[in-house]
């Protein structure tokens, strides 16, 4: 039996609740999700697995969201997959400086789950159109 798999995620998180949440979510979807807990994990997933999407929690402990994005953006062969930033930070200015880190999104926590697929498919639709 293959299932049709839509693409695969990297979602960079460092609470173990939201990954779960997630992953439920988005593999019900038909998406394929490769989770890393902090930067490092992150970058040793994107060399063990053909990422088509980024979704990149901006507060974590060891190095923040942005700092990694900026860090990934500046590595040639993953320079063009999408990021996201997902974040509980919504003050003016939060949006901006997820996009001048190089974040090609911004999805605000708490994640509206029902929207959420949608919100994805269209970076994800773009990123292979592209």
């Amino acid at each position: 039996m293959s299932e049709f798999v839509k693409g695969t995620i990297l979602y960079v998180e460092d609470n173990p609740e939201n990954r779960n949440l997630i992953r439920r979510v988005l593999t019900a979807e038909g998406y394929s999700l490769v989770e890393a807990a902090n930067a490092a994990q992150a970058i040793e997933k994107l060399g063990d697995a053909a990422v088509d999407l980024i979704l990149m929690d901006i507060n974590m402990p060891d190095m923040d969201g942005y700092t990694l994005t900026a860090r990934i953006k500046q590595i040639e062969r993953y320079s063009k997959i999408p990021i996201i930033a997902v974040t509980a930070n919504v003050m003016r200015g939060d949006r901006e400086r997820s996009l001048e880190a190089g974040c090609d999104g911004y999805i605000q926590k708490p994640i509206d789950i029902d929207t959420l697929a949608e919100q994805i498919e269209r970076f994800i639709v773009r990123s292979t159109n592209a």
